[in-house]
């Protein structure tokens, strides 16, 4: 058995988000459109005899216990195939937190992965993505990666081809935003909904503008509403000359698609004089990802 395993979680964007209505379980019924970028955390794990799981986090403000994601996807791994030994799990943070980018959900997709090799369980993505809707309604398509649609409470994934090659500049402020809080201030009836198959076709057919045409988030409103410099952020990186801008998630992360590497140095540099938190990074296609799914 190979005693240690070093696995990837890239953060997401959506290109599309919309809410359809209020489920009966509480959740909302969503379909989205995400991606995934080349901003990625770094999951080290460790085989242990002893029969415990030990998460320790660069970042001391991200929980360590039952409250992490990674943790949780251990523990259910560990419980649902009866291994009896344990796991020591390093999470080095890139992804910000509470940022709209799924950072967490992403960890305990790579957590699912990296044991399934570790421990020698032979799950396939399917399967491992089935474990992951029990642990939070992104983790399944970051089991995934790639690009994907998502429906249901976004558990639901339906894989589809990566946009056209691009680079996308993230900026979030210093602030965190409760996914939960945007919900449930969001009014289903009042909001105007994103060309969802529109969006799918302009991916498949790579067609770069379109797909800058069509960007859209339904729940922009409910947070620039609670948090102005959100939506301050996203005025800037339109100005500053991206292609296409929106808010990823319940934000409070923009991103702006890029196509014109000249252009990007200009967009990075003119957020870093008002963002301390600015990345200039890769969309990844689903060809980069398959390459490097595990190992670092």
């Amino acid at each position: 058995m190979e005693l240690k395993i070093s696995v990837k979680a890239p953060a997401k964007i959506n290109l599309s988000l919309d809410v359809l209505r209020k489920r009966e379980d509480g959740y909302h019924e969503v379909e989205m459109v995400m991606t995934t970028v080349d901003l990625a955390d770094r999951i080290d794990l460790v085989h242990l005899e002893t029969d415990q799981i030990i998460v320790d986090v660069s970042e001391g403000f991200v929980p360590n216990d039952e409250r992490n994601l990674a943790y949780q996807a251990a523990k259910i791994l560990k419980e649902r195939y009866n291994i009896n030994k344990g796991v020591s799990i390093y999470i080095t943070k890139r992804i910000p937190v509470a940022a709209g980018l799924a950072g967490g959900s992403s960890d305990a997709a790579a957590t699912l992965r990296g044991l399934n090799e570790l421990w020698q369980l032979n799950l396939s993505l399917d399967e491992l993505a089935s474990i992951g809707t029990e642990i939070g309604s992104d983790v399944a398509f970051c089991v995934y990666g790639g690009t994907a649609l998502a429906t249901g409470r976004g558990e639901i994934i339906e894989r589809i081809p990566s946009p056209p090659p691009c680079w996308v500049v993230l900026a979030k402020p210093p602030i965190g935003v409760s996914t939960a809080e945007v919900y449930g201030k969001l009014k289903v009836d009042q909001i105007t909904h994103p060309d969802t198959k529109a969006m799918v076709k302009a991916i498949e057919e790579k067609n770069f503008t379109e797909i800058c045409s069509l960007l859209h988030n339904v729940l922009e409103d409910v947070t620039f509403k609670a948090y102005p410099e959100v939506k301050h952020i996203k005025a800037q990186m339109e100005r500053f000359g991206a292609d296409g801008v929106l808010m990823s998630g319940s934000g409070p992360t923009v991103f702006g698609l890029v196509l014109k590497e000249s252009r990007l140095n200009r967009i990075y540099n003119g957020l870093r004089g008002f963002c301390s938190n600015v990345y200039a990074v890769r969309l990844i296609s689903q060809q980069h990802l398959d390459k490097n799914r595990t190992k670092v």
